[in-house]
């Protein structure tokens, strides 16, 4: 395992400028500022609206403009340290104020507006943003992952444990190299589940970890898991948030596997697809009976953390089937930066 333990606390960063979520956040929080603006400016409605018109001319080509710049600039941004990034942004702005408003000063403005006005306007309100940005993250990130990583790592069910020390215990005289390698993925899983998992993660260290869940569920259950592994497409350099599939697999073998006597198949499917990354986790499902009733807890976690991570831009959902229960994952496709060289 190569997973890396962070024990920093949460560090100023700039926000995804390609994150659905965060674009629509800055259009409703400067439209909104727009609309206040409008109303402390007009004495009554109807020249709140006439006003709101005038403001807006410049407001929303501003700020679609402002967008575009933003997220075409975005790898290059993120890869700035925090104070350089405030300042490149708001050196941005500022260029994108002065080329606006020699371009639209003609033809859009129904009144003479002094450019050092709308300048001082777009750099207040720029800083007014990028402090709410941060000021969102330092309170989401730290406490809330923390929280639910901790919920998520106390879900380890004891009888695993047991059972897999048992089936360890079994193998020692007769097997002791099988033994050996089951010890060795018990610590792998372990270290993993009580790691400092706050940042985003290799894809590929989260499937090892899952391979090695599943051998040692294999040792116990035999031929009634059997494991289908679609992974021929799989970005090998993704990133996603630690822990996203291995509950979900846990409660594939607890509630679609155990249950039953005859052989079951999970099946993983990994993908990437215009930009996105998708995950499909398939496993057998009998409506009948109340075995291990319930699984909603890693599917609720897993999908705050999603949000926490990538906000609307990523979702999760579930569909029950006659026979099967599946669930389906789908993020952005984040690439883990190269190593630069020594």
């Amino acid at each position: 395992m190569s997973r890396s333990i962070n024990h920093n606390v949460h560090h100023s960063a700039l926000p995804d400028f390609r994150n659905l979520g965060i674009l629509l956040r800055i259009l409703l929080l400067v439209n909104g500022i727009a609309v206040l603006a409008t109303l402390v400016q007009a004495p009554d409605l109807s020249a709140a609206a006439r006003q709101f018109t005038a403001n807006a001319a410049l407001v929303e080509p501003m700020l679609m403009l402002s967008l575009l710049t933003l997220s075409a600039l975005d790898p290059w941004l993120r890869r700035l340290p925090y104070a350089a990034g405030i300042a490149a942004v708001l050196a941005i702005e500022a260029a994108l104020t002065f080329a606006l408003y020699e371009l639209a000063r003609d033809w859009l403005l129904t009144e003479p507006v002094s450019v050092a006005r709308w300048l001082v306007l777009v750099l207040m309100v720029s800083a007014t943003l990028l402090s709410y940005f941060n000021l969102r993250s330092r309170a989401l990130s730290p406490a809330l992952a923390e929280a639910r990583l901790q919920a998520l790592q106390a879900r380890i069910r004891p009888h695993f444990l047991f059972n897999s020390i048992n089936a360890v215990l079994s193998l020692v005289r007769q097997q002791p190299r099988q033994a050996e390698t089951a010890l060795e993925d018990m610590a792998g899983l372990f270290r993993a589940l009580m790691a400092d998992n706050r940042e985003l993660a290799p894809l590929a260290d989260e499937v090892e970890l899952c391979r090695q869940y599943l051998n040692l569920e294999k040792l116990r259950l035999g031929e009634r898991l059997l494991v289908e592994w679609h992974v021929d497409k799989m970005p090998g350099d993704a990133l996603i948030p630690p822990l996203a599939l291995q509950p979900l697999l846990e409660n594939a073998v607890y509630h679609g596997i155990e249950p039953g006597e005859a052989p079951g198949v999970v099946s993983i499917n990994i993908y990437a697809a215009r930009d996105r990354l998708h995950i499909v986790l398939r496993n057998p499902y009998k409506a009948s009976g109340d075995h291990h009733a319930g699984n909603k807890m890693a599917v609720g976690n897993i999908r705050e953390r999603l949000q926490l991570h990538f906000d609307v831009a990523a979702e999760l959902v579930t569909r029950v089937g006659e026979d099967s229960y599946e669930v389906r994952m789908a993020m952005p496709y984040v690439k883990a930066a190269k190593a630069r060289p020594a």
